[in-house]
């Protein structure tokens, strides 16, 4: 078997990334050499690569799926947002620079010849797009949707997400404002998130395929449990409750806020809180939700200084000085949680005094922290990834984390915990401690920390019911030949007109 699948969607987080990861798994229980590819993607949840670079986190995932390490070669393009009007570029795991508007730089070269190399190293490559290949207004330059497609003989399969409603306009109307050359590369069309009877569907189904001519390979039922390693923003609503832990341990509830920063990064930090028995996390965007809160979470950031000024303006800052809950500062908002921030390099504001509630100092650096580093925190083994242009010049905290070396990373006081490695809450044991030192400073002495929560093993758990949908809801047979196929250009072609 070979060939090559391009996975788009009707708007983001429609469900490509998890399509695309469920067909990775299941092709690789078939023993198919397969790997996921992303041409360009535009998210602030990034991991760090075997090559020491930096990729999507969706992409990651997708490559664990698919049984590989996760490489620069399945995401060579991605943009971070640091603001509403600007990205830093990172190109092949690397940041080359910042776009003010992305089709400044053209990315088709790379994508292609990546594509390719992978295309020989594989015997099959599934493709995810990016956002929706309808917005006509990117057409003119797109390496990631329909132009990717054609430059690479993509057959394309476009998912819509049912649960928002009007699935089969979405899918409809995704086809029909395409030029008829890009129209000719869609070739089936995928369902996500059903819910109710699938005989009231049905009739909706069969008009689609009637109305376009293209078959509808199945529908993907909501499940639950899929909730781990999200990377869309849309994904982390403002005051919204992650994940659905199971009920406590012990007999009190552990309560996790975590601040949804403007320009957060790296969220998916936070969920190996919420897959604890007994530990309920939510992002909040108020000062107030702070107040019944048993620890509170300051995640990464893609913009630190232009968040910590977000904090203060908020009122978020002066209710964590004045608290005595714990806080977990994580990269980003970890280098707040310090005295003094110098950054010349991402915001350009030079120096900030941070929150003060550890004793240390940040400057930023040009050249960015991409590492995959091990330790040991509280005797326990621990491991995690970095992505971070700051760095720590001066601190008078203790260190939380000892390296093999012998030296410190991150600092720990007996109320605040702060830490460069994202990551480092889904080491089992550390995470244990970490829960057991807030819920005594809350006084929850009836929380109990469960033994044997494995966050890998929920992840890998994830994973195998992605691939158990595709294989029991999909027509994996025309998958299969669609794939091997390549696209058929004989399909019909919608017309829209307009007055």
């Amino acid at each position: 078997m070979r060939g090559a699948l391009l996975v788009a969607g009707t708007s983001s987080d429609a469900g490509k990334s998890v399509l695309v990861a469920g067909i990775c798994r299941w092709l690789a229980r078939q023993g198919v050499r397969v790997a996921p590819f992303k041409a360009q993607n535009m998210s602030n949840n990034s991991a760090v690569t075997v090559e020491g670079g930096e990729i999507g986190r969706a992409q990651a995932t997708q490559a664990r799926a698919a049984g590989l390490e996760p490489s620069v070669r399945f995401n060579p393009v991605l943009l971070k947002p640091g603001s509403d009007r600007s990205s830093q570029v990172v190109l092949l795991g690397k940041p080359v620079g910042t776009l003010r508007d992305y089709r400044q730089r053209d990315f088709g070269a790379t994508v292609l010849s990546t594509l390719d190399g992978l295309r020989r190293d594989f015997d099959v490559v599934v493709c995810e797009g990016a956002g929706s290949p309808a917005e006509v207004n990117l057409r003119d330059g797109d390496v990631a949707n329909m132009g990717l497609a054609r430059a690479a003989d993509l057959p394309v399969l476009v998912v819509g997400d049912i649960d928002r409603g009007g699935v089969l306009a979405h899918l409809f109307g995704t086809l029909a404002v395409l030029g008829p050359a890009d129209q000719a590369m869609i070739q089936a069309f995928v369902v996500n998130k059903f819910r109710g009877d699938r005989g009231l569907l049905q009739p909706g189904l069969d008009w689609l395929t009637g109305a376009t001519g293209r078959p509808v390979l199945g529908v993907l039922p909501w499940r639950e449990e899929l909730w781990l390693d999200t990377e869309d923003s849309l994904s982390y609503a403002a005051d919204g409750v992650i994940g659905r832990p199971p009920p406590p341990h012990g007999d009190q509830w552990l309560r996790v806020a975590v601040v949804r920063l403007p320009r957060i990064s790296n969220a998916t930090d936070v969920e190996a809180l919420a897959c604890e028995p007994g530990v309920a996390v939510r992002f909040v965007t108020e000062p107030s939700r702070l107040t019944d809160a048993d620890l509170v979470v300051v995640p990464g950031s893609k913009s630190t200084v232009d968040d910590l000024r977000w904090l203060r303006e908020r009122g978020f800052a002066d209710a964590l000085v004045r608290s005595d809950v714990p806080v977990v500062g994580i990269c980003g908002g970890f280098q707040m949680l310090g005295t003094r921030i110098v950054d010349h390099v991402e915001s350009g504001a030079g120096a900030a005094a941070g929150l003060g509630l550890l004793d240390l100092d940040v400057e930023f650096e040009q050249e960015k922290t991409l590492a995959r580093p091990v330790g040991t925190a509280f005797g326990h083994p621990v491991s995690g990834y970095e992505i971070h242009h700051g760095r720590v010049v001066r601190q008078a905290a203790p260190g939380l984390v000892e390296r093999p070396d012998g030296s410190f990373e991150g600092a720990v006081t007996d109320r605040v915990m702060g830490t460069h490695w994202h990551g480092l809450l889904d080491n089992d044991a550390f995470r244990r401690h970490v829960l057991r030192w807030a819920a005594a400073r809350a006084g929850r002495a009836g929380f109990v920390p469960a033994p044997d929560t494995s966050v890998a093993a929920a992840r890998a758990a994830q994973l195998d019911v992605l691939g158990d949908l595709v294989a029991a809801h999909l027509d994996t047979g025309e998958l299969v030949r669609l794939i091997e196929r390549g696209p058929e250009r004989d399909l019909p072609h919608l017309v829209v007109t307009t007055t």
